[in-house]
């Protein structure tokens, strides 16, 4: 019987698989988002910073880094359900090509209350994924999980996969 691996490698696997994920994109770099992994759930983490507020005067966070933070939180949370497998078989490496992306088709956004200069949360649920279409939905909150200041749904291209 094949010894199981050490929980070290395997975390640090899907660790490397994440920032590979995120790397591969300037405009989340910066914005200054991260995906907290927890096991294979994703959260995404949007710190607060001065040049993500739109209207200084309420403040506000600005609606463009809102819906960014929601469509990135969602292609994250798409791409990381479609790659598992892989990354789980070690096919994913460093030295590995960069993992391809959804395309965005739609992105809906709904602006529930005003985003405030504090960190942002934000959580998606793949809805339904085939080889080609895939459906999601996310939702951001700052202090309470349950005050959403926004939700999403999105519809994605899905990239060709080998085999």
């Amino acid at each position: 019987m094949k010894r199981p691996e050490p929980v070290q490698v395997i975390k640090q696997r899907r660790d490397a698989a994440l920032q590979k994920m995120l790397e591969g994109v300037p405009y989340i770099r910066f914005l200054g988002i991260r995906m907290d992994r927890r096991g294979d759930e994703l959260t995404g983490v949007l710190p607060y910073d001065d040049k993500l507020i739109g209207n200084p005067m309420l403040p506000a966070l600005h609606g463009g880094v809102t819906a960014a933070f929601l469509e990135v939180t969602a292609i994250m949370e798409l791409t990381w359900s479609m790659i598992w497998e892989d990354m789980e078989a070690g096919k994913i490496t460093n030295d590995a090509p960069r993992v391809v992306l959804p395309k965005t088709i739609d992105f809906t956004v709904d602006y529930l209350r005003t985003g405030l200069p504090r960190d942002a949360y934000a959580r998606a649920r793949v809805n339904r994924s085939g080889r080609r279409y895939a459906s999601v939905h996310v939702e951001a909150w700052q202090d309470n999980r349950t005050r959403l200041f926004a939700q999403a749904t999105g519809h994605f291209l899905m990239p060709q996969r080998d085999g």
